[in-house]
C-alpha cells in the first residue's frame, strides 16, 4: 500500500491495471489483479526484462498442466504472481505502454532542455 505521503502520478493505464510513479519515493507502483506493488526503478525495468523474456508462443503450444501458470517473484518484493495465459499478456500490455510512456516523457524534457528558449 502506498505511503500516505506518496505523490502518485499516472504513467500509464489499462482496463486491467495502472502504473503509478512516486516522485517523493523515487519508485513505480503497478496496480495490477488488485494489489498494489512498489518498484525501485531498476527493479521495475528488470521485471519488465523478465516478463517479456517469457516465451508466449511456448506456452501455448504446451498442452502439460504446468504451462497454465507462469509464476514470477519480482526481485526485492512479498509479491508473487500467479499468471495465466491471459493474465500475462494483460500485464505485459500495461508494462510495455508504461514503459513506452517513460521513454517518451524522457525524449520531451531531454527535448525541451535542449530548445532555446526565445525572449
Amino acid at each position: 500500500m502506498p505511503c500516505p505521503f506518496a505523490k502518485l502520478e499516472e504513467v500509464y493505464q489499462t482496463q486491467h491495471g495502472a502504473v503509478y510513479q512516486c516522485s517523493n519515493q523515487n519508485c513505480y507502483w503497478l496496480d495490477f489483479a488488485g494489489d498494489k506493488t512498489a518498484f525501485r526503478v531498476a527493479d521495475f525495468l528488470h521485471f519488465k526484462k523478465k516478463v517479456d523474456s517469457i516465451d508466449v508462443a511456448s506456452l501455448i503450444i504446451d498442452s502439460s498442466r504446468h504451462a497454465d501458470y507462469t509464476i514470477l517473484m519480482p526481485f526485492r518484493s512479498e509479491r508473487c504472481f500467479a499468471l495465466t495465459l491471459n493474465d500475462l499478456l494483460n500485464l505485459r500490455e500495461l508494462l510495455d505502454g508504461a514503459r513506452f510512456m517513460i521513454e517518451l516523457n524522457s525524449v520531451i524534457k531531454s527535448c525541451l532542455k535542449s530548445t532555446p528558449s526565445r525572449a
